[in-house]
């Protein structure tokens, strides 16, 4: 940006770098910027579809006091402040595809708007440089023309507002800056530097050229500009503004101007104090205020005497210091102030939660029994007394805080039924927990157990399971182990693949004794039928002849087995360690180049097309195995058309293909994956609902369920970037290696099964690139194939995107315990149960530490991001066990019949 560059360094202009506080989103963002207060992680959810801004803003206030606006681009600003602009034209912010059209929808107007004298403040806000950072990175070889581009829009505005201005004119004001900053992977929410620090450049003709060695800029607040502004257009600070005027703009201005401005800004500060802090008066920021206001006073009294000494020279500089330092402390203690809790509505919240996770672990016992019963009797606790007395009491509560709360409260906003509901709704749970409990202690005898899957004692891998969720649980109180959470789940699928060695070492080395004692009883039961054959009159002549052959071929498939059940666990450990390599992430050592970076440089293209060939050709191995002729026909079509599509957007290319070629959004080619991926999950639909409704048949239900699994990976594969494909053949080669040589063989009961999928479902989260960081989700896949923003596609995209590892794993959960059924019938239904409880555990624990630690220090930065992760996670389980329930319906109807 050669332009710009000479502004800084020899021009008219004021540069510094605004500090923005996480979650660093745009909506979010736009409201810091204009109203000058933090905004909370909730607008992350309504960074999607904005509501009207009701807030007091720098853009109320500009209408109010008669400005005329006029706004062009990202249409957040439309919805935040729908009747504010006299002219406007909004672009879709989330169709991160498009860097071309979305930028020449605002540049267009330029021309006519700035030959205009119909206005006071334009405000332009471009997206092609955030939707390239989306899309390819920070370091595309398409910022570079995007960066010119901006620099010759800004240098005709520049010179535009120049030339308007005349002797008697005043001075305009042009202001760049950027929402929020950009992650190495292109993304932000986050909370690094690079994603809250931004540029923020005051450019006008009443600043004096700069002269001398450029210094470097000063780090301001990016709340500070609402205040700043106001000031500027003789304005209002608004009401929640926690900013500071920078001192540097308006340093041009007379001492008795500048201490006028610091003033109005403290006293803003101290009323907003006094709302917020019942002891405001002990508070620093407002001692120092007061010891301001008494010397600005003196101040005062001396220029109205009219000395003009060095006195007045001193005395004003010192007032300026006293004012800056309690704007400091003021701001300081606001930014921690103005975080109001919802007390009451965390509280209902947290209160429902844990009763359900209470009510799963009451539930256990018959949940995991042979007949799956996980049945909530609402009869008896509805038509209790002791039910009604807590309806009763708890809507008193609820009358008494509501009426009561001087602050906003989202649970007392809601509507009176809607309210009774909920205080129905845990008294409810509550009741049905008493009566659990009660019947645990009148009747202490345990349900009869599978007894497949029954233990007498519990196995050193039992004991692993329990130490590892009731560690990663409380690991969530800490926010170092929040922000390097992935290491946490990388030791926990390491140490129990170590745990699978031991039990397959046991199980192949250690049983010899058990495998002669059951040869001798097959023995014994073919001895049994010959003789009864024989007194039939039934004559089986070969009958040891064929035990010979059992016993022969038998030996020859368990030596092979055995060596490659003690292989698998290492090979599992061996593929872990290489999907480490491919992306790093969390926080500490997310900086550090990984293979993933170095395959998505431009040098190394052709390496990446390569491996993405390779990685789609093995994906096809690993799939087809289970599928008809008619979904392997697609899934290979489908691949060939993801690699297409991949080649279409110049992520990788054709062996035949030159550099050159223009890319494309891939529009054609990404449909035409689509259309595949919607026939393959059809075909498997069909056969679901065939062995649903037409016929019980385990089979039918078993292949419809590996269709619907192979669709979604058809899915994964095609909004997964190229270097993260080999993630995908990794979780396909570990599930195939887990089935066939620890599962099947050790004859792992379904609890057990349903954990080491949750664990490494986890992991596969991490192995993605996913992190605790809003800044790790891929937004740009839920634009694969969109001409255009569509709310809903989008939204499922990029959630599939980010949780593709959980869900491949909770499927493949799904498909294993199916073909299960033949041997544990109740399978199915353990599997559910357990996926809901090990999900639920760590999710109600979380909860309860974040209400008790909401005023850490890294709440908004680690806690909170975290919180909405897991927020998601319940959706997504929910969504699972609903899937799970489905899918065993007959079998739940048997047993009721």
């Amino acid at each position: 940006m050669p332009y710009t560059t000479q502004l800084v360094e020899k021009g008219t202009c004021r540069s510094f770098i605004a500090e923005a506080k996480p979650p660093t989103v745009t909506m979010p963002r736009i409201k810091a910027l204009m109203t000058g207060s933090i905004p909370g992680f909730i607008d992350v959810i309504m960074n999607l579809n904005s509501p009207t801004l009701l807030e007091d803003n720098l853009i109320w206030q500009a209408k109010t006091a008669g400005k005329r606006i006029i706004f062009y681009g990202d249409d957040t600003w439309v919805k935040l402040f729908p009747k504010h602009f006299v002219e406007y034209d909004g672009t879709t912010s989330f169709f991160v595809s498009d860097y071309t059209e979305v930028d020449d929808n605002v540049t267009r107007h330029l021309d006519s708007v700035l030959k205009r004298e119909d206005w006071d403040i334009l405000i332009l806000h471009y997206l092609g440089l955030d939707h390239i950072g989306h899309l390819t990175g920070p370091n595309s070889p398409l910022v570079g023309p995007k960066l010119y581009e901006m620099d010759n829009i800004l240098k005709k505005i520049h010179t535009s507002l120049l030339s308007k201005e005349g002797e008697s004119s005043l001075p305009n004001l042009l202001i760049v800056c950027g929402d929020h900053g950009m992650s190495e992977t292109g993304s932000h929410g986050g909370s690094s530097e690079e994603e809250v620090h931004t540029p923020l450049l005051f450019i006008s003709s009443a600043f004096e050229k700069r002269s001398g060695p450029l210094k470097q800029p000063e780090l301001v607040q990016q709340t500070d500009l609402a205040a700043t502004l106001a000031i500027g257009l003789g304005l209002p600070i608004s009401r929640n503004s926690v900013g500071n005027i920078i001192l540097s703009v308006i340093e041009g201005k007379t001492m008795r101007e500048q201490l006028r401005f610091l003033h109005l800004n403290g006293f803003q500060l101290s009323r907003l104090l006094q709302e917020n802090m019942p002891t405001y008066e002990k508070d620093p920021g407002f001692e120092h205020f007061k010891i301001a206001e008494k010397s600005h006073g003196n101040w005062i009294k001396l220029y109205l005497e009219g000395n003009n000494s060095e006195v007045l020279l001193n005395l004003g500089k010192k007032v300026l210091k006293q004012y800056l330092e309690a704007l400091k402390i003021l701001s300081s203690s606001l930014s921690k102030q103005m975080a109001q809790y919802d007390i009451y509505s965390m509280t209902v919240g947290t209160v429902i939660v844990l009763e359900v996770l209470l009510l799963l672990l009451l539930s256990m016992p018959k949940a995991l029994s042979s007949r799956a019963e996980f049945e909530v009797p609402l009869s008896p606790p509805l038509f209790s007394l002791l039910f009604y007395l807590m309806c009763l009491m708890l809507c008193a509560v609820h009358v008494i805080v509501c009426t009561s709360a001087e602050n906003l409260c989202y649970f007392c906003s809601i509507s009176w039924l809607m309210a009774v509901g909920v205080m129905m709704l845990i008294s409810a749970l509550m009741c049905v927990i008493l009566s659990a409990f009660g019947k645990m202690l009148e009747n202490p005898k345990l349900p009869a157990k599978n007894p497949a899957v029954s233990n007498s004692s519990w196995s050193e891998l039992d004991v692993l399971i329990l130490a590892g969720t009731v560690g990663h649980a409380v690991s969530l109180g800490a926010s170092s182990f929040i922000e390097e959470e992935h290491q946490t789940w990388y030791f926990l699928i390491n140490t129990l693949c170590l745990a699978l060695c031991q039990e397959i070492c046991r199980h192949y080395f250690l049983v010899k004794e058990c495998d002669l004692q059951l040869s001798t009883a097959v023995k014994q039961n073919f001895d049994d039928i010959e003789e009864t054959a024989q007194c039939r009159n039934v004559d089986i002549p070969s009958c040891d002849s064929k035990l010979g052959k059992v016993t022969s071929s038998g030996q020859l498939l368990k030596g092979s087995e055995k060596w490659m059940g003690l292989a698998s666990p290492w090979i599992i450990l061996i593929c872990c360690r290489l999907l480490r390599s491919l992306n790093q992430t969390g926080v500490q050592w997310a900086h550090r180049p990984d293979f993933g970076h170095w395959l998505t440089s431009s040098e190394h293209k052709a390496v990446l097309s390569l491996l993405a060939g390779i990685s789609l050709v093995m994906i096809f191995i690993l799939v087809q195995r289970r599928c008809s002729l008619v979904s392997k026909i697609a899934m290979a079509l489908g691949l060939l058309g993801v690699y297409s599509y991949r080649a279409a957007i110049g992520n990788v290319v054709f062996p035949w293909q030159q550099d050159s070629k223009d890319i494309s959004k891939g529009i054609i080619e990404a449909r035409f994956v689509y259309v595949f991926v919607l026939g393959i999950i059809f075909t498997g639909t069909k056969d679901l609902l065939k062995s649903q409704v037409i016929s019980a048949d385990c089979k039918t239900k078993s292949i419809g369920l590996w269709e619907v699994y192979s669709g979604l990976v058809l899915l994964a594969a095609l909004i997964f970037r190229p270097h993260n494909l080999p993630v995908l053949v990794f979780c396909l080669l570990i599930q195939m290696i887990m089935t066939r040589c620890i599962w099947k063989p050790l004859k792992f009961d379904a609890a057990q099964i349903t954990i080491m999928h949750y664990w490494f479902g986890q992991a596969f989260f991490y192995f993605q690139g996913n992190s605790n960081s809003i800044a790790s989700v891929d937004i740009s896949a839920g634009f694969v194939g969109l001409n255009n923003y569509v709310e809903i596609p989008a939204i499922f995209l990029t959630g599939f995107a980010t949780y593709a590892g959980p869900l491949l794993w909770a499927i493949h959960l799904l498909c294993y315990l199916s073909s299960e059924v033949s041997r544990n019938s109740a399978a199915i239904g353990h599997g559910c149960f357990c996926y809901a409880l090990i999900c639920s555990v760590p999710v109600t624990v979380y909860i309860i530490l974040v209400t008790g630690l909401r005023y850490h220090l890294f709440i908004w930065s680690v806690f909170s991001p975290k919180l909405l992760y897991e927020a998601m996670r319940v959706f997504i389980t929910a969504a699972v066990c609903m899937f799970f329930t489905a899918m065993d319906q007959n079998r739940s109807q048997k047993i009721h019949d």
